[in-house]
């Protein structure tokens, strides 16, 4: 890239970058032949250089989604320097920005996920672009995935909230990644209590095998984590009450109705011993 090109984005200089096309009216031309490569959108949007981004997208619309040599689109920069308004600025130019994938597959809600929600970014995320909380990674991990191994407390509770309103949630909660893992079986692997809670009231499937065969209270056991196990194990426990209250009910019942036999029937019996014989 010219240098000149690249100090002007740096800065947000609107005024230099037309001084550098009127010198060269193909300046840009050649950004979009090469695959890969860091424009001066992606310098901006790290920069948090508003006017000088819009600008750009406005002469070169196809920057926008163009990823640079660290697999990287403008939108993933600005999450990862937290520039809020660049954001969400590009997200509404194009809500879809939120499902661009980068570098390991990963979109931009999932650079999030791993950093927290900083300054309710998410919130606005996934109001802008729902659909992205199904999008995975190339190790087939979720961005519920990326908030448990994180520890991000704050981000999965804002994510269950917006997965309890889909028809897909059940998919979702339990997708496993390459290696079989659920998003419970690490919350079991890493002692994160809250998060297995929350994970278990969104109905995740405790039943869920890794490639190893173990289910999530396997996984706390291993890692003698005792609360997490605790907390698994009483899952169970409700199934076990309701069946013993059903087997009692019915106990009762049958004992009633024998109770209620026998007894008619010794009253026959008194009733015919009292009898005169004639």
């Amino acid at each position: 890239m010219d240098e000149g090109l690249r100090t002007a984005a740096r800065k947000g200089n609107v005024s230099d970058l037309y001084t550098l096309i009127q010198r060269n009216g193909n300046v840009l031309r050649h950004l979009d032949a090469v695959e890969f490569i860091n424009t001066p959108l992606h310098i901006a949007a790290e920069q948090g250089c508003m006017r000088f981004a819009m600008e750009m997208i406005n002469l070169k619309p196809s920057f926008v989604r163009k990823l640079n040599q660290q697999g990287l689109s403008p939108i993933h920069l600005a999450v990862e320097k937290g520039h809020k308004e660049m954001v969400l600025r590009l997200l509404e130019i194009d809500n879809d920005l939120a499902r661009v994938k980068g570098r390991n597959g990963e979109t931009p809600l999932h650079y999030i996920s791993k950093d927290g929600n900083r300054d309710g970014l998410l919130d606005k995320f996934l109001e802008a672009c729902p659909e992205c909380i199904r999008d995975v990674t190339i190790q087939n991990r979720t961005a519920f995935h990326i908030a448990v191994e994180n520890k991000r407390l704050d981000v999965l509770r804002i994510l269950i909230e917006t997965l309890k309103k889909k028809d897909y949630y059940h998919k979702v909660v339990n997708r496993k990644d390459e290696d079989g893992n659920t998003a419970l079986h690490l919350a079991a692997g890493n002692n994160q209590l809250q998060m297995l809670k929350l994970l278990l009231n969104c109905k995740a499937d405790k039943h869920a095998t890794n490639q190893d065969g173990l289910t999530a209270l396997d996984v706390a056991q291993q890692h003698n984590n005792r609360e997490c196990i605790d907390i698994l194990h009483g899952c169970f426990i409700p199934v076990l009450s309701n069946l013993k209250r059903k087997l009692e009910k019915q106990i009762i019942k049958y004992a009633t109705r024998a109770s209620s036999s026998i007894f008619t029937i010794w009253m026959i019996y008194r009733a015919m011993t009292a009898m005169p014989y004639w």
